[in-house]
């Protein structure tokens, strides 16, 4: 694999979270995997958890990082594309994780880069590290990566997590959708997995979790979210054991080590 802009360009998805696991039991074994390779953090739209966890994980196992996180102060203020700005990052790095506004882009991107490009989100079109981190998450809690319940609860249409997620979950899991913000019942589900209104993108109307979702909500499911969050979790669930978005958080890091030193013998 030279390229991740899809969910669907990761082969093996089982092996691949065995390898997180690994790198999770014991980091400090990957110190130095990458110590002589340059990865480059281009970034078109805000990120905290993303950009910053691709570049812990860079850092930890030996590389170093270029983060070109605001852009206003780059040469794409002054009117150059995409490409030109791709091609340019790859004289200097060895890979490039992306993050666009527009779906489609980080395809584009992988067209003209003679490095490795992994999307790191490309408008509302896919997100793959996300799902990795999202199976992983799954995987750590119900002990499988398929077979299981889930319900999407929010901003269906916007979410790029959500169309990573559905497209490997689809394929051996009972999936359904709430993309209703006035919803009085959930289905009983053994994954509850909410995102916000993405108002950048247009969307409008708010929801939240209420004490009585909650109650009816099985003893054994687990809750994430993407992050960021805004009304849709309220905080005192925070401390339910059901509550699984800090660990899908802390995976992301693990996730992206692995994801990172797949690449160790790449040109």
């Amino acid at each position: 694999m030279k390229h991740l802009i899809s969910i669907d360009d990761m082969s093996d998805i089982d092996s691949f979270l065995l390898s997180v696991k690994d790198i999770k039991t014991v980091p400090k074994l990957h110190q130095f995997d990458l110590q002589n390779k340059i990865l480059t953090n281009l970034f078109y739209e805000p990120s905290t958890r993303t950009s910053s966890s691709f570049h812990s994980a860079m850092t930890r196992l030996g590389g170093k990082v270029l983060s070109i996180n605001e852009i206003t102060y780059s040469s794409v203020s002054k009117g150059e594309n995409l490409q030109d700005t791709v091609r340019t990052m790859g004289y200097y790095s060895d890979i490039i994780v992306l993050r666009t506004q527009n779906a489609g882009d980080a395809g584009l991107a992988a067209e003209v880069s003679s490095v490795p490009i992994i999307n790191a989100g490309d408008g509302n079109g896919e997100h793959p590290t996300q799902t990795l981190l999202d199976l992983y998450t799954i995987y750590e809690n119900l002990g499988r990566s398929g077979n299981f319940r889930i319900t999407f609860i929010g901003d269906i249409e916007n979410s790029r997590t959500v169309h990573s997620l559905a497209k490997v979950l689809e394929k051996n899991c009972r999936v359904e959708y709430l993309d209703t913000y006035n919803f009085d019942t959930l289905p009983l589900s053994d994954v509850y997995y909410l995102t916000r209104v993405q108002r950048e993108r247009g969307s409008t109307g708010s929801y939240q979790l209420t004490e009585n979702n909650i109650r009816k909500m099985p003893g054994d499911s687990i809750v994430m979210h993407p992050f960021p969050r805004n009304e849709e979790i309220p905080s005192w669930f925070d401390s339910d054991p059901r509550a699984k978005y800090f660990e899908q958080i802390k995976n992301g890091l693990y996730v992206r080590m692995a994801l990172l030193r797949s690449y160790r013998d790449f040109p």
